[in-house]
């Protein structure tokens, strides 16, 4: 048993075979765990504790986030006090990924794309004061995200005015190409969020950064949390985490940098995050893409090959 995403509760970390890898293996373990899942499921149950962290955060007595609509998603019995007002290391997480995101897509002209991988009860979509003309691409668990829509848009949750929310199930057999379709280009600057996603294994999240890298411009960030328990490394060594870190990353064309829970707390002014359910749990990090994407190569070899032909044309004309 592993501790998933940082939440203090332990759940599988699911130990599948780390034989040869393709394209299809994130897509195949999904598509296996989404055909049976059900409110008995590990990521469904860490889904809804995260859910209920935000719930809880909104109402202390000094929140670090208000999620406004969250309390739809709970059950009714579910409790708004916190028994221990110690900061938690997810809501601590949160609130950096919420002011990161936010700050870059004020600061970054042109980006107007943020993807969001996560567990199907995200409210990112329609708590955040996104910018005119932001595209929302919420990639999540089918089943989970269509019972959390019935319930949020009957708690009257909308995406601001002016901006566009796409679901794209993540156990779809082709995340790139869904994306493309419901209008993702990867010509334009984007910004990435990894929190909450269900992943199985190591390979599984090596997916999601070959995805990435394909489609992001050079430039583009992606941030979130990693669980620990995908990394076969000891947690409590800093150094061989960071080391493991950025191989990983860089190998998939990102330069990455992991954020330390205590020092988003000390920025935020706040005291430490507790730390007695979920140390060494999850990592936080911050990756910029130093690749071209798919999208930006293709329009390159295609001026290329213009510029090429319109050379022959001319040589010919002078002969």
């Amino acid at each position: 048993m592993e501790v998933l995403a940082g939440l203090g509760w332990r759940v599988d970390c699911w130990g599948l075979s780390r034989g040869g890898r393709s394209s299809s293996t994130y897509l195949n373990n999904i598509r296996a765990g989404a055909a049976s899942f059900n409110e008995n499921d590990p990521f469904f149950q860490a889904a809804i504790q995260r859910a209920s962290l935000r719930l809880r955060e909104s109402h202390s007595p000094d929140p670090l986030l208000i999620d406004p609509y969250v309390g739809c998603l709970l059950p009714y019995n579910t409790p708004e006090d916190m028994e221990d007002q110690q900061l938690h290391p997810y809501c601590l997480a949160t609130k950096f990924i919420d002011d990161k995101l936010l700050q870059t897509m004020q600061s970054t002209d042109g980006l107007k794309q943020v993807v969001l991988l996560t567990d199907g009860l995200d409210t990112r979509p329609y708590r955040l004061n996104w910018p005119t003309s932001t595209l929302i691409f919420n990639v999540c668990p089918e089943k989970v995200f269509r019972g959390a829509l019935q319930k949020l848009q009957g708690a009257g949750a909308k995406v601001p005015r002016g901006c566009m929310s796409f679901h794209v199930p993540s156990d779809s057999f082709d995340i790139e190409n869904i994306l493309r379709s419901k209008g993702f280009s990867g010509t334009r600057p984007s910004i990435w969020v990894f929190q909450g996603l269900p992943i199985v294994n190591l390979e599984s999240f090596k997916d999601i950064l070959s995805i990435i890298s394909n489609l992001a411009m050079k430039g583009c960030l992606f941030l979130g949390e990693l669980p620990v328990c995908l990394a076969e490394i000891d947690a409590g060594d800093q150094s061989a985490t960071k080391k493991w870190l950025d191989v990983l990353f860089m190998s998939y064309g990102f330069r990455v940098k992991m954020i330390e829970y205590d020092e988003v707390a000390r920025n935020l002014r706040k005291d430490s995050a507790k730390r007695a359910s979920g140390v060494g749990a999850s990592i936080l990090f911050v990756a910029e893409h130093l690749c071209f994407s798919d999208d930006q190569m293709e329009t390159w070899r295609t001026e290329f090959q213009r510029i090429e032909e319109e050379g022959d044309e001319e040589g010919f004309e002078e002969l």
